[in-house]
């Protein structure tokens, strides 16, 4: 039985798993400093994993293998899943944290099932009415996080209220500062903009007594070249800023390296410029912020991208491990009850 530190992998979810899945964690263990405290607990087909891990020395010393021959495809709807799932591998990595014998999941499946089984299996916590999934973003001087970005297609002042309560202890365990800063997102940053769900979470976040650092409206430039270092919104207008971004990124990248092969005097001034290349590929690389995290339920799940390859699936195993370090489902307890406490307190209506 393993001892440690905990992380139940889906090693079948995602687009290119099982491959991309033995590969990022090889590389994790490799790169990464604090992959030397990781033990890993993959979930899938051992006739599939095995030949995989005969490759990764690194993984195979610090995993231990749990057959079942089930899995969830990419395009199965939350419904099915649910009614199909039991024993799969993503419903069994989830099932290692409820029964206390993994302190994390980390899948690259199916977001709808993954979602889905993580809310039977682990339920939300007290008072929670949705959760939310959060994702960092790289600003020119550092990180923010972006909540909600696919979970809830709508949602109403309450829920908004509680996406910057758990944005905020979810900030403060991954990046460790004491009082961040929490925006809302908005068509403008002047009162009176936006929807009324918009305007009603704004005015109960500004008179909360929750002592959050509050700032009111920001607007979508904000999120990269602000600083604000949580974002909420709700997850329609989250995901499609997020897979605007990913794809901005992308095209970016592929602009860029058409200027500098072009002639041969851009490629002479590439290898002039070769390191400072490489960090700024490093810094517009989505792959470097890949993981988005479920909040608000009795237990931490992470989503990798289904898309990833092994280095993106290697970040989210880091986020993983950064929070598993953390005291960050204590933190969101107390957040939630003074959150809850004031509600009553005051009545507060939607």
């Amino acid at each position: 039985m393993l001892e440690g530190l905990i992380i139940s992998i889906d090693a079948m979810g995602g687009d290119n798993a099982p491959d991309i899945v033995i590969k990022g964690i090889e590389y994790f263990l490799t790169h990464e400093g604090q992959g030397r405290r990781a033990r890993f607990l993959l979930h899938g087909d051992e006739a599939k994993l095995a030949p995989l891990m005969a490759k990764a020395p690194r993984t195979r010393e610090r995993s231990e293998l749990c057959h079942t021959e089930l899995t969830i495809s990419m395009d199965d709807k939350p419904s099915q899943a649910l009614r199909r799932g039991k024993g799969s591998s993503m419903w069994n990595a989830i099932a290692d944290v409820k029964g206390k014998r993994a302190d994390i999941a980390v899948s690259a499946g199916n977001t709808g099932a993954l979602m889905a089984m993580s809310k039977l299996q682990l339920r939300m916590k007290q008072g929670v009415q949705r959760p939310a999934i959060a994702a960092s973003w790289p600003q020119q001087d550092g990180m923010c996080v972006v909540l909600d970005v696919g979970a809830n297609i709508e949602c109403d002042a309450a829920q908004l209220t509680e996406f910057a309560v758990l944005g905020e202890a979810y900030y403060r365990a991954i990046y460790h500062k004491d009082k961040p800063s929490v925006g809302l997102l908005n068509v403008g940053s002047e009162e009176g903009k936006g929807n009324a769900t918009v305007n009603a979470a704004h005015e109960r976040l500004s008179k909360s007594e929750l002592d959050l650092n509050y700032k009111g409206y920001v607007e979508g430039n904000d999120i990269s070249f602000g600083d604000i270092d949580v974002v909420v919104t709700d997850g329609y207008t989250g995901n499609i800023a997020l897979k605007t971004a990913e794809g901005t990124a992308k095209l970016i990248g592929t602009f860029f390296s058409e200027a500098l092969n072009g002639s041969l005097w851009s490629k002479f001034t590439t290898f002039l410029n070769i390191l400072a290349l490489r960090r700024l590929k490093k810094r517009i690389d989505p792959r470097r912020s890949n993981g988005g995290v479920f909040l608000g339920l009795n237990g931490v799940v992470v989503k990798s991208h289904g898309g990833t390859d092994h280095i993106g699936f290697a970040t989210a195993l880091n986020i993983a491990i950064g929070l598993a370090e953390s005291d960050f489902l204590n933190i969101i307890e107390t957040r939630l009850d003074a959150l809850h406490d004031e509600d009553d307190n005051i009545g507060f209506i939607n």
